[in-house]
């Protein structure tokens, strides 16, 4: 194993990450696994394939966790707050930057017309993440609890496509009834003092939060199976009950943090600019990203005994095939909120790319964002902001 790298190359490396990290976690996973394990040997594999598994034991953003630990694992605690600056900082930017174009007062026409093309996709890409993580969640419980499964995801589908903001609340339940099944209540009260969830329930117990933050607290630390799941929260929260986006721009939105480098989770940015303005999308990200660091930070000497914890995989038995529902589900108000009949040939289309020709889903936004820009340029119908 080679020497520890500086400070320095941390930055430089954990930020090229950062810029180069299109395509959501898998992506991710795979840059940091080449830089760790291949190219310069700070990491055994098999600490890093551990490191992983941990790490999508935690609720929120796994692969910008999984960005912080490895750079703790070589420069500590500093180390962890430079590479994760460094991975998130840079998409940040610009999608903060797109949001200042994308949620104008009046956008000149073709961005208009690529909104509604990329937003007419997302709900395809929804159903695209959502089954990918089938197959894996389906295989840890083949032959012992197929049917609470299939009860779980259930409940995930059906929360994420009608009671949104209660979204978290169904998934943390499904966790919890899991842990009672398998070890019987008196878990369920130590299940508190593991580190993924010691800190939430911290934040969640501080009633001070502003309404930004506290839908960014949400996102950040409350969400399990990915960025999709956090889609209801967040267009409950941004577009029916704070009304700070219309539900055109809530597709921007998700569309901009799934082209985006980096984190998905950095959807929250475009909701929190929509909000307060470039602050607003500052604080949105804070917060959002404040539990993974803290996770790190506070548990990382931990993440042996969190993979080996029973407590926290029956807790993520249960609220796992609920999120993976959740995420499925986030597409039915997706596609509610489509506004032109054209949109709907392009999530027709898009659908097609995904799930049977195996497209990519940053190659299917872009090209349904060319779409709309021509069906604008051409004089077609295109959603009002």
């Amino acid at each position: 194993m080679s020497a520890d790298p500086s400070l320095t190359v941390v930055l430089r490396e954990w930020g090229r990450i950062g810029c180069l990290g299109f395509g959501g976690p898998p992506t991710h996973i795979a840059l940091l696994r080449r830089l760790c394990v291949e190219r310069r040997g700070w990491m055994q594999a098999r600490d890093f394939e551990d490191a992983v598994a941990a790490c999508n034991l935690l609720p929120g953003p796994a692969s910008t966790q999984l960005a912080i630990y490895c750079a703790w694992r070589q420069r500590g605690r500093v180390g962890a707050l430079v590479g994760g600056l460094a991975f998130i900082v840079p998409g940040l930017v610009l999608i903060l930057a797109l949001s200042v174009l994308f949620l104008a007062g009046d956008p000149p026409l073709w961005v208009k017309g690529a909104g509604a093309g990329a937003g007419a996709a997302v709900a395809a890409v929804a159903v695209h993440a959502g089954w990918s993580l089938v197959p894996a969640s389906w295989a840890r419980v083949r032959g012992r609890a197929e049917v609470r499964w299939l009860v779980y995801i259930s409940i995930g589908v059906v929360a994420a496509a009608t009671v949104g903001p209660w979204l978290v609340l169904l998934l943390l339940g499904c966790g919890l009834v899991e842990v009672v099944i398998r070890r019987g209540g008196a878990d369920v009260a130590s299940l508190a003092a593991t580190p993924a969830l010691r800190v939430a329930a911290i934040l969640v117990g501080g009633g001070g939060l502003l309404s930004l933050a506290w839908v960014a607290f949400k996102v950040g630390a409350l969400s399990y199976g990915g960025g999709f799941v956090i889609i209801p929260l967040m267009q409950a929260d941004a577009v029916d009950h704070y009304h700070w986006m219309t539900d055109s721009q809530f597709l921007n939105a998700v569309a901009l943090g799934q082209i985006t480098p980096g984190p998905v989770v950095q959807t929250v940015a475009v909701v929190g600019y929509a909000a307060a303005g470039i602050g607003g999308g500052l604080l949105a990200a804070a917060v959002a990203f404040s539990p993974s660091f803290a996770f790190i930070l506070l548990g990382g000497d931990r993440f042996d005994r969190l993979r080996h914890n029973h407590r926290v995989r029956a807790f993520l038995d249960g609220a796992g095939p609920a999120a993976i529902g959740a995420i499925l589900g986030s597409a039915v108000p997706l596609a509610v909120a489509l506004a032109e009949p054209w949109q709907y040939a392009v999530l027709v289309a898009a659908a097609i790319a995904l799930l049977i020709l195996r497209r990519g889903p940053v190659a299917t936004l872009l090209a349904a964002a060319g779409v709309g820009v021509l069906v604008a340029l051409a004089g077609g119908p295109v959603p009002q902001a």
